[in-house]
């Protein structure tokens, strides 16, 4: 290093030949004098479109300063500079990386995150001390494999890239401890993946996985899985025997079962919601002794077992949007739960006035009937029918004792008048009318207006709210996910008391802005539409709501004024294309989202 320094002194020219070859904004020199000191240099969001040569020679050439007749105090001599360690470039306009990032062996650190690179360089190979390569938010389409030479490398950052394929010799980076490929076009893994047995962390959320290597199972030190948004069918039996997983990600799949956990006994957390998971054994949960969270809303579970009473350990139970009509009382037993969601199953055993008092009353009601269990289970009520000539089944005891109008699972286009007639004078409270073909909201269902409560349309093909609908002024709950909405009626602001609407799954391009004028709302679930923008504003006023659920729509920003919507508990904004907040803040849940949102308002 000496050498090259005398080199750089003795070329006149060299300070102003640097000066003249720097495209875009300048390097203050104070920010490359303290770099020397320190061995830290952070360039990041100075709109650079290229990295200035004296950046990558900075412990090659003699400083500016050592040409000027100063006298150095001790604190400033510079031969005594420290290597580069740490260099962040991040948040700038870089297309490429030079070559001549070998001229900085000692860097520990390199983070390029949130330009626009294409490809990396291939003398990143030769930075054999590097521990962290965050090259994130770019546009990467392959790897270099020259990557795979750093031994001490620790942790590698590749999510929202445009990745197709890993090499296949990934396995040689036997340090890595975190390893982030999310948000790629990843169809596969390389099965050297089982050679990262150091790996604590792996995320290949948002992907395009048909199926993972059961040679996964040999990474002993794996604690975080995530496996979010793809298309996996099955999950490798071997995956079960992980012994030191502890939180475990499925969700947005098509999982139609849970695997059985027999090896994974610290596995705290859980999570697979939106699949089609219709069965809920005792053999998928009974192993889980140590589970906290287990998240399973949004798929078709029809029933939970008993057994759900060995998970002591339990906090967290969501099992909304599912086909649940009865809950085991054993449910009761579980002393640490604090969190119980119940929304959008067809309860029958239990009013919905007592499941909007919270997860303590419920649980107490619950215990209460843990004595009758057996005596009820055995008690079926007598069922009157009447057979039609359309052979719709009319369950008149639903009708008369439950206030219930059920036909669902029909796949009818039409309701039958017959189930209108059956009602006459009864005031069903309850409708059902989900998993049909249904194209429009039954005109007849205006004749329920002034005993309904709670009405679900969902999985139908519905392409609009009629204005029969609007004039339900007893209704608190609609459930109209998995249609072909693609707006709301202003006629909606009639449903004053409308506490719960879930439009998920539906074509909707714009927030309907009727729901901002609807005072009642405490829940509005919202995801995997295409919903660009809302209004903040609007939503302050909106002083019941306490669930907004965005995941998975078209938000390019996230509005820092929404931080003031202080009656939010769970704001869910995962799966838009919005670059701030980080994935980072919104894994660490809505009261840090919605304070981070607040420290970025302008004042």
């Amino acid at each position: 290093m000496a050498a090259a320094r005398r080199v750089g002194a003795a070329d006149p020219r060299a300070g102003f030949r640097r000066e003249a070859a720097e495209p875009g904004p300048a390097v203050p020199q104070g920010l490359i004098r303290a770099a020397r000191k320190s061995g830290q240099l952070n360039l990041s969001s100075r709109s650079l479109s290229e990295v200035p040569q004296h950046v990558w020679r900075i412990n090659l050439d003699t400083p500016e300063e050592a040409h000027q007749n100063l006298s150095f105090g001790a604190a400033d001599r510079w031969w005594e500079q420290t290597d580069l360690t740490k260099l962040i470039l991040a948040s700038n306009k870089l297309q490429c990386l030079s070559e001549d990032v070998k001229l900085l062996p000692a860097l520990t650190v390199l983070d390029v995150h949130d330009n626009q690179l294409t490809s990396l360089p291939s003398a990143l190979g030769q930075l054999e001390n590097l521990q962290k390569l965050d090259v994130s938010h770019n546009k990467l389409k392959s790897i270099p494999e020259e990557l795979l030479q750093l031994s001490h490398l620790k942790s590698l950052l590749l999510h929202h890239n445009e990745l197709s394929l890993l090499p296949d010799g990934f396995g040689q980076l036997v340090s890595l401890e975190e390893l982030d490929v999310s948000n790629n076009h990843l169809t596969d893994i390389p099965t050297s993946f089982a050679l990262l047995i150091n790996l604590v962390r792996l995320n290949l959320a948002c992907n395009q996985l048909q199926s993972l290597p059961a040679d996964l199972s040999a990474m002993k030190s794996l604690r975080q899985l995530d496996c979010t948004k793809n298309y996996l069918e099955t999950v490798p039996s071997k995956l079960a025997t992980m012994a030191s997983l502890e939180q475990l990600y499925l969700r947005k799949n098509k999982l139609r079962s849970l695997p059985e956990f027999p090896s994974c006994k610290l596995l705290k957390e859980l999570h697979a919601g939106e699949n089609q998971i219709e069965i809920l054994n005792a053999e998928n949960l009974k192993y889980l002794i140590s589970l906290s969270v287990l998240e399973l809303r949004d798929n078709k579970i029809k029933s939970v077992p008993d057994e759900i009473a060995l998970l002591q350990k339990l906090e967290r139970l969501d099992l909304s949007n599912n086909d649940i009509s009865r809950l085991p009382y054993t449910l009761g037993n579980l002393p640490q739960l604090k969190f119980l969601a119940l929304e959008g199953n067809p309860l029958r055993t239990i009013r919905r006035d007592l499941l909007q008092k919270g997860t303590q009353e419920l649980l107490k009601y619950l215990r209460s009937k843990i004595q009758d269990d057996v005596t009820s289970s055995n008690e079926e009520p007598p069922v009157t029918a009447m057979t039609l000539p359309s052979e719709s089944r009319i369950n008149m005891h639903a009708i008369t004792t439950l206030k219930l109008l059920e036909y669902s699972e029909k796949q009818a286009a039409v309701i039958p008048d017959e189930m209108f007639n059956a009602v006459r004078s009864n005031p069903v409270t309850t409708v059902n009318f989900s998993k049909n073909q249904l194209s429009e909201v039954p005109p007849r269902i205006v004749e329920l207006k002034d005993s309904v409560c709670d009405v679900s349309l969902a999985f139908n093909k519905i392409s609009s709210v009629s204005p029969e609908l609007c004039m339900l002024h007893k209704l608190t709950h609609l459930d109209i996910r998995n249609n072909f909405l693609t707006s709301l009626p202003e006629e909606m602001e009639a449903l004053t008391r409308l506490q719960i609407i879930n439009l998920s799954f539906n074509r909707l391009k714009v927030f309907p802005s009727v729901l901002y004028r609807i005072p009642a709302l405490e829940t509005i679930l919202l995801a995997n539409n295409q919903v660009g923008a809302i209004d903040p504003l609007q939503l302050q006023k909106m002083d019941k709501l306490g669930t907004l659920d965005l995941q998975n729509n078209d938000l390019l920003q996230v509005p820092p004024e929404l931080g003031n919507c202080e009656t939010l508990r769970t704001l869910l904004l995962e799966g838009n294309p919005f670059r701030t907040p980080r994935a980072a803040i919104l894994a660490k849940g809505t009261a840090a989202v919605l304070e981070y949102l607040r420290s970025r308002i302008p004042t």
